[in-house]
């Protein structure tokens, strides 16, 4: 029996369709590829899983993580949530994620995962298990990375939506969240800057934004000033002196819908011996913000909207 020879032609472009097919998507600076569209993946955090339900990916989301032990939910992401099981209240464990065999886990650092960790890229990739970084944690592994600015809600999303192949549902968000944001730093260009001060609830010393982290980004396009812009970090710890000394204007509360939410924290203040000197707190002008609202997601540019229409009476 003769063998037939194919050509080298045919080859190559059996091998040019082979790679036409993957999909790739940088992470963190790394290339992250797929032979196809993840069909079983698992999602951490209220703000990414909103990205996932914008983009109607349910039907690929075989568990969630780190969603009831920290946050309410509303009644909208429940009825989104559907039967999706939750895996693990807080992180999850490398048992909890490899039981259910999904393709990728979409996570960030202290987003699910930590640094020298548990659940990392490199320990999950054994079990077939690839990592989609959130991009605004990759500063906790790479200082040189970008002040934050909104791209680090919209090209997630088009990340995702080129992973998943669903790139004109993920376009089609971005085209109008851009727009809208367009609008918003148009109506507040002009208008004098308010220095704003962002609380995650109480403590010894306070949780906010650096200049890696989104909220830095909103407040500017709601038309603040970030009093915290200066520190070199995502979300990371300061001072209350230095809080004070700077003395905020307007304060951006995270709200965890728990007892009375952001009131108790603004109340925490009020007492507090140096931040109640400042004349946000004196003057009460402070805005309640979900946590989903200002970590990267679906809700931050409303949430700019708001954050600008507390910011500046009359806007509208």
């Amino acid at each position: 029996m003769m063998l037939k020879l194919w050509p080298l032609a045919i080859f190559a472009g059996l091998a040019s369709a082979a790679s036409a097919q993957e999909i790739t998507v940088d992470n963190c600076g790394t290339p992250l590829v797929f032979d196809s569209a993840p069909e079983r993946i698992v999602v951490h955090d209220m703000n990414m899983t909103d990205m996932a339900f914008a983009l109607g990916l349910q039907d690929k989301i075989i568990g969630l993580t780190g969603i009831s032990g920290w946050y309410k939910t509303s009644p909208e992401f429940d009825s989104l949530r559907g039967d999706i099981p939750e895996l693990a209240p807080k992180y999850p464990t490398v048992e909890n994620l490899v039981a259910v065999e999904p393709d990728m886990f979409f996570a960030g650092w202290y987003y699910g995962m930590k640094p020298g960790g548990d659940v990392t890229p490199d320990t999950l990739a054994p079990f077939g298990i690839k990592t989609m970084i959130l991009t605004e944690s990759c500063v906790h592994l790479d200082k040189n990375r970008p002040e934050a600015s909104m791209d680090l809600l919209f090209d997630d999303m088009l990340r995702l939506g080129k992973v998943m192949q669903v790139e004109d549902k993920a376009e089609a968000l971005v085209a109008d969240w851009q727009s809208e944001l367009a609008a918003i730093e148009a109506k507040t260009a002009e208008l004098e800057k308010p220095r704003v001060f962002l609380l995650d609830g109480p403590a010894d010393a306070p949780f906010t934004s650096g200049k890696f982290a989104i909220p830095d980004a909103m407040i500017a396009a709601a038309g603040g000033e970030n009093v915290t812009h200066d520190m070199e970090t995502s979300w990371g710890r300061t001072s209350w002196e230095a809080v004070a000394a700077s003395n905020p204007e307007f304060l951006v509360l995270l709200d965890y819908q728990t007892g009375n939410g952001a009131a108790d924290t603004f109340k925490f203040l009020q007492d507090h011996p140096v931040m109640s000197q400042t004349d946000a707190v004196k003057n009460e002008r402070w805005i309640g913000l979900r946590y989903e609202e200002l970590t990267p997601g679906p809700a931050n540019v409303a949430a700019i909207v708001k954050m600008a229409e507390a910011m500046h009476p009359g806007l509208n």
